[in-house]
């Protein structure tokens, strides 16, 4: 196997497109490169969809090439049309500062940011400067609106008739910083999502056209299920690599019961382990699949939330299965025992532990037969749990399905 970082990308599943893949494998093979991934601060934690670049980033930074994370923090205020229905919600200047924060202290958990490494750059730090007329006589003369509306990235928000001039702007601004830091840094490629591809060639012709100089643009392929939805959503919404927001068991357990069909695809992209070993893994079969989740899911968490809890949360799931739900590390929810002794009806409890969206899914999980709580399957969706009914280890365990489990316990 070579040991150039492109051939190490290719191989486990990463590549959807490249702008030149015979000059960018053959950069790649010859020279330490600099290259940037972007993060639009949209939220104070990265997810899972994140987690994928982050780990191309880590196989980049291991083959010698220098990551430059570049936060959105002028980005962020517009907000990404690409592959949207309709406009992400404007965040205020503070809010996004916080994110930015946030996800300088998550990366650096995965990328080595000492002795100029890898680099840390905000594109507020040029973006929030720009004088309008300057910046369209500088860089706007270099884009072809015809081009730009045939662009993939719009096209979602063009058939619904809802595309403005705030977002078709985003395009313009994402090329800019792509030129800004091959000028700065000498950042010659920049990498993302596959639904980036069209503003990433606007940053590769506009350093063409401003500079005559090569640079590269490099796609990932998406993390989705089977039915092509993206993968990362859970009942209570994305999965947060912060565990304040998403606990490692949750996060452990969402790759634990992924789809049979995904899991050699999630062992070559999500993990560290040799390709020998994610190709035997994924040839498993029937029953025998489960050993590749289990091992997909602890390798994950190991590399998310350290060996500890990773552990930790192998050791819960494998209680949770073998001893009816119980286990200290699984998901838990504390009630004040006040609270507990007048009692909550069960909908609150799937509303408020994340087992249901909202009360009526709450209410038709129960007349569907789907929840059991203390092993005891309960179809009255009416039905009362005050403290009195807690186990005798002071528990009340709900259980959705066969894979779910939630505790709820007094403070």
């Amino acid at each position: 196997m070579s040991d150039n970082a492109f051939d190490i990308l290719r191989e486990r599943g990463f590549i959807a497109q490249c702008t030149n893949e015979e000059a960018a494998r053959s950069l790649m093979g010859k020279e330490k490169i600099t290259f940037y991934i972007g993060f639009d601060a949209t939220a104070d934690s990265l997810t899972a969809g994140h987690f994928l670049t982050v780990m191309a980033m880590m196989h980049m930074q291991n083959a010698g090439h220098r990551p430059i994370a570049m936060m959105g923090g002028g980005t962020t205020m517009i907000g990404d049309p690409s592959g949207r229905n309709d406009m992400r919600k404007m965040l205020t200047l503070e809010d996004i500062n916080h994110n930015v924060e946030c996800f300088k202290k998550q990366l650096s958990r995965f990328i080595d940011f000492d002795n100029d490494k890898a680099i840390i750059a905000n594109n507020a730090d040029w973006l929030l400067k720009l004088n309008y007329v300057e910046f369209m006589r500088e860089i706007g003369v270099h884009f072809n609106v015809n081009k730009m509306l045939a662009a993939e990235a719009y096209k979602k928000r063009m058939e619904r008739g809802g595309l403005t001039f705030f977002e078709f702007s985003y395009m313009l601004m994402q090329s800019y910083d792509f030129y800004k830091l091959f000028e700065d840094y000498g950042c010659v490629m920049e990498l993302g999502g596959d639904d980036q591809w069209s503003n990433i060639i606007g940053g590769v012709n506009l350093i063409k056209s401003k500079t005559g100089k090569d640079a590269y643009g490099l796609t990932f392929k998406l993390l989705t299920t089977s039915d092509g939805i993206k993968m990362g959503k859970t009942m209570k919404g994305a999965l947060w690599l912060d565990e304040n927001k998403t606990s490692p068991y949750e996060f452990f357990q969402y790759w634990r019961n992924i789809e049979d069909v995904k899991v050699e695809e999630c062992l070559g992209l999500l993990t560290f382990l040799p390709m020998d070993e994610v190709r035997r893994l994924g040839a498993l079969k029937d029953q025998e699949i489960n050993i590749a989740k289990e091992t997909l899911a602890y390798e994950i968490t190991k590399t998310v939330h350290g060996e500890e809890a990773a552990k930790k949360a192998l050791s819960a799931a494998k209680d949770v299965f073998s001893g009816g739900g119980k286990s200290e590390n699984m998901p838990t929810t504390s009630y004040p025992a006040s609270e507990m002794k007048e009692g909550k009806d069960l909908i609150t409890l799937l509303v408020d532990t994340g087992i249901a969206k909202t009360r009526s899914d709450g209410r038709r999980l129960i007349e569907q037969n789907g929840i059991s709580v203390n092993s005891k399957k309960v179809n009255d969706f009416k039905a009362v749990f005050t403290s009195d009914d807690f186990d005798s280890d002071g528990e009340l365990i709900i259980q959705k399905g066969k894979k779910i489990f939630h505790r709820i316990i007094t403070e």
